[in-house]
């Protein structure tokens, strides 16, 4: 595949998924240099990759940026370039940028887009009804009436559509995953997803206005567990509750409707045996305490008839004490930061790296004319339209919430509706 034409790449969105940067500096997460970015600048080195732009709203903010990745990754890492394009250009604000960006690029070109939940849809049409590939985070759209969109679009234009569900190439997820298949009907699902109260600073601009820590953070195990029962069982009915009262008081002050804690409960009932059933519980939170040595605690229970997994991916094995800070532990399964014995970026087989890459490289043999989009719907990839009952499940969720009733999911004419 080395004689693939190199892929021209977008990076939307300027924070801490992309950069390690946030509105308030340097981010102080596990993401200290982001993971799109640096993700993108190895690719380049490597050869995958073309030209690179990057857009955001406030052009202002760019000078920093670049400082940042200059110090924090070119000049850590050898032969590493982290110049791009930017847009808005001389330091202008423009909430549509990312049009004037897109317009500047061909077919088969790509996006990758990690902007706040209600831009995704917009961002991610603009872009495939240019011919242009996207890989778009989580949660895909906030409206599962969107998803569907995004689906007909991409086979209208035949272009790829991933969302970036970097879980799914966890190697003990998608091992968890493989070996749930031999357990036999699906019978009970818990899953606890939380980040500090510190995350309310960095998402103080977003939080519990454009979207609720459910979609954001509940959105990675409902797709392990949609993914685990693809073609086994189907969701039929979600009933969420909320907690409330840290996210809305001193000191992070978010806006009256932010929860603090967001649980779904849903039902899934059984395509091969009508009188199997199961139950769900999906649990995020983003009050969870300042010093835990983690920055997300995330574990999962899966009960089948014939046996049952845990999975604790927070606590893999691996802690450092710290006299100034305590006790961390670390995950380099995800992302590995540290150099190689040469110098250069070492991360290639960290799954949040492996998770991008896959998307360049369907993108660049859709364009060589060795694959077709729709190839990638049955290799298990978390393609938009594998990925539709997760946005389902949140949407309903939100529903269910606002509305203070149970919220039905049910197939109508081949599409997934909600009731």
């Amino acid at each position: 595949m080395s004689n693939l034409r190199k892929l021209n790449v977008l990076m939307c969105g300027t924070g801490e998924y992309t950069t390690g940067w946030t509105g308030s500096g340097a981010s102080t997460s596990d993401k200290k240099i982001g993971v799109v970015g640096l993700t993108m600048f190895d690719l380049r080195r490597l050869g995958k990759i073309g030209k690179l732009g990057m857009v955001g709203v406030n052009g202002g903010k760019f000078p920093a940026i670049r400082q940042h990745l200059q110090e924090n990754i070119e000049n850590v890492y050898k032969d590493m370039d982290t110049s791009f394009e930017e847009y808005p250009k001389e330091g202008n604000i423009d909430p549509e940028a990312y049009k004037d960006a897109i317009d500047k690029m061909s077919p088969g070109d790509a996006v990758i887009v990690f902007t706040p939940d209600s831009t995704h849809y917009p961002i991610s049409l603009y872009a495939m009804e240019r011919g242009i590939h996207v890989l778009v985070t989580k949660p895909a759209t906030k409206l599962l009436s969107h998803h569907n969109e995004l689906i007909a679009a991409a086979r209208k234009y035949n272009v790829v559509c991933f969302v970036e569900h970097h879980k799914r190439f966890d190697p003990v997820y998608s091992d968890a995953k493989a070996r749930a298949q031999a357990l036999g009907e699906f019978n009970f699902f818990n899953a606890w997803m939380s980040q500090p109260k510190s995350q309310l600073e960095t998402f103080r601009a977003w939080a519990g206005k454009d979207s609720d820590i459910s979609y954001y953070l509940s959105s990675h195990h409902i797709d392990i567990c949609c993914w685990i029962l693809q073609d086994k069982a189907v969701p039929t009915r979600v009933v969420a509750s909320a907690a409330t009262g840290i996210a809305t008081g001193e000191p992070y002050n978010c806006v009256p409707q932010t929860e603090d804690t967001i649980t779904l409960l849903v039902d899934w009932q059984s395509i091969n045996s009508p009188g199997h059933k199961g139950t769900a519980v999906y649990t995020a939170s983003w009050t969870a305490p300042l010093k835990a040595g983690i920055h997300s605690a995330q574990h999962w229970y899966y009960m089948g008839a014939k046996g049952d997994i845990n999975v604790d991916q927070a606590h893999r094995g691996y802690d450092i004490t710290v006299d100034e800070t305590g006790k961390t532990w670390y995950n380099p399964f995800y992302m590995k930061y540290s150099p190689s014995e040469t110098g250069h970026f070492d991360g290639q087989r960290g799954y949040g790296y492996i998770s991008i890459e896959k998307f360049i490289d369907a993108a660049r043999e859709v364009n060589a004319g060795v694959a077709k989009p729709s190839d990638y719907d049955s290799h298990g990839y978390p393609t938009i339209a594998n990925t539709v009952l997760t946005t389902a499940i949140l949407n309903a969720g939100r529903i269910s919430l606002d509305e203070k009733r149970a919220v039905g999911i049910k197939k109508n004419e081949g599409e997934w509706i909600l009731q």
